[in-house]
């Protein structure tokens, strides 16, 4: 796949906007999560804790909403769960912090940061997900309006301009 360098600004009107993608795109570009955990710890240096938890929140969101617990946690995506984790209690957001921990635990407590890992895991714990994925499609907790609140509260954290590699 051919990149290309883009820049990117995130400003407050982009934090007062209601789109989070637009807010965390930077780290959509700059953060690889399919060539392993040093790769991912690495690129995320570059970018606030809030951020990160952001990204790693809209991945876990992503992945659960689209098929379940289990999409989540075979494909890549995966490696973002600690972040995700932290996020949600940083936030304050804690029926899915429950969910969360409570999936975590159902692969042992600490899934592998490495995908292939955290596949055996899938198959050696036969882990059921079926009531914590009903339990985010039911939920009313507002997330992205409690995720809009805390980019605000914590805007300076997000704001960003720069250069990127985006697909052509």
């Amino acid at each position: 796949m051919a990149y290309e360098e883009a820049e990117i600004t995130v400003s407050e009107e982009t934090i007062n906007g209601n789109d989070i993608d637009a807010i965390i795109e930077p780290l959509w570009w700059n953060v690889n999560i399919y060539d392993g955990e040093k790769e991912y710890k690495d690129d995320l240096k570059k970018f606030t804790d809030p951020q990160k938890y952001i990204l790693a929140i809209e991945w876990y969101l992503a992945e659960v909403n689209n098929g379940g617990h289990d999409q989540f946690f075979s494909n890549s995506t995966g490696i973002v769960w600690e972040d995700a984790l932290a996020g949600f209690k940083t936030i304050g957001i804690e029926d899915y912090y429950t969910i969360l921990l409570e999936a975590a635990n159902r692969l042992g407590g600490k899934p592998n940061p490495d995908r292939e890992k955290r596949q055996d895991q899938l198959v050696k714990c036969n882990a059921d997900f079926e009531d914590l994925d009903n339990k985010i499609y039911q939920s009313e907790s507002n997330i992205e309006e409690k995720l809009l609140s805390y980019i605000r509260e914590n805007s300076k954290e997000f704001l960003f301009k720069g250069i990127v590699h985006k697909p052509k």
